[in-house]
């Protein structure tokens, strides 16, 4: 066959290419939703052609579970760095603090809060594209509980759904934050880490002095927070 009939060859994909992509979707589903999202919006943001896209993804709803993929990602870096160096009890309260830091920290907020949100809808509406980002938000919680077990810090039978059960009992509060605006983090913290621990079955001892740490923190902190208010 004639070269000019074979049409043109197929390029490969460009990490490049996907990269900005991807970047410009996540920015455009932070302004609205997820299901609101138009590969034409995409592509016009990014400046680049409906080929390229194809060469990339095989359509909108590839897209969207690599968004989620992304996302779940950073954030999960984002765990992982707050659990480094500490042992499995006080790595597990460091994964409940980053994950309470969705509704009480302006920055990591307003960096997840909409993806965050649409990824949670997403487990119901369309799971396939949502499971494995999950799966890695909460596999060093995972980790931390079957270390925690191996240590005899925990009592835990069941990692897995352990944690997907601390995931809902953190997830509620963020949502209920998220509606209201009025929950109090020191409360909000104390509640979350007695039902999760305990449901863990860490040591009543090692739950009160997790406590009482925050309560010390939080009384050296009240000094400089009063200077810094207006």
């Amino acid at each position: 066959m004639d070269a000019a009939h074979r049409g043109r060859p197929k390029l490969e994909p460009d990490p490049q290419v996907r990269e900005a992509i991807l970047e410009a979707a996540l920015a455009i589903a932070e302004e609205g939703s997820v299901q609101d999202l138009a590969i034409s919006q995409v592509l016009a943001r990014a400046h680049l052609s409906t080929r390229a896209f194809y060469r990339h993804f095989d359509s909108k709803g590839t897209l969207v579970t690599a968004m989620f993929a992304e996302i779940a990602h950073l954030d999960t870096l984002r765990l992982k760095q707050k659990m480094s160096g500490e042992d499995p009890v006080r790595a597990v309260v460091a994964w409940i603090d980053g994950r309470l830091d969705l509704a009480f920290d302006q920055q990591v907020e307003s960096d997840f809060r909409q993806l965050s949100i649409e990824a949670h809808a997403q487990l119901y509406n369309s799971p396939e594209s949502i499971t494995p980002a999950y799966g890695e938000i909460l596999r060093p919680l995972i980790n931390q509980i079957i270390r925690g077990k191996r240590l005899g810090l925990f009592a835990a039978e069941h990692p897995f759904e352990e944690a997907m059960s601390i995931h809902g009992v953190v997830w509620a509060h963020i949502e209920r934050q998220w509606a209201t605006g009025t929950c109090d983090r020191s409360f909000v913290r104390q509640h979350v880490l007695r039902f999760c621990l305990r449901g863990l079955g860490a040591a009543a001892d090692v739950i009160d002095e997790i406590i009482s740490d925050q309560k010390s923190l939080e009384h050296q902190l009240e000094p400089v927070q009063h200077q810094l208010e207006p």
